[in-house]
């Protein structure tokens, strides 16, 4: 499960919108391994390296609202 990925996010939402606001951040083991303008790019590029569902993917952004997002197949 990635609850200690997102979790770390939390932690650290503040810290890390000062850094990536906007952007999609992608976490893994606690930390952040990219960013990346949008979603289908993070995880195209991160999934080369690393099998799906062992990273986080984040829009990294203040507030609730970040904590929810909708997918669909036109994002990839």
């Amino acid at each position: 499960m990635l609850r200690d990925e997102f979790q770390y996010f939390l932690d650290n939402q503040d810290a890390l919108a000062k850094l990536y606001g906007g952007r999609y951040v992608v976490i893994r083991q606690q930390k952040v391994i990219g960013s990346y303008p949008s979603i289908g790019e993070a995880f195209h590029t991160t999934s080369k390296q690393y099998e799906p569902g062992t990273f986080l993917i984040q829009l990294c952004d203040v507030g609730e609202d970040c904590y929810t997002v909708t997918i669909n197949r036109a994002m990839f």
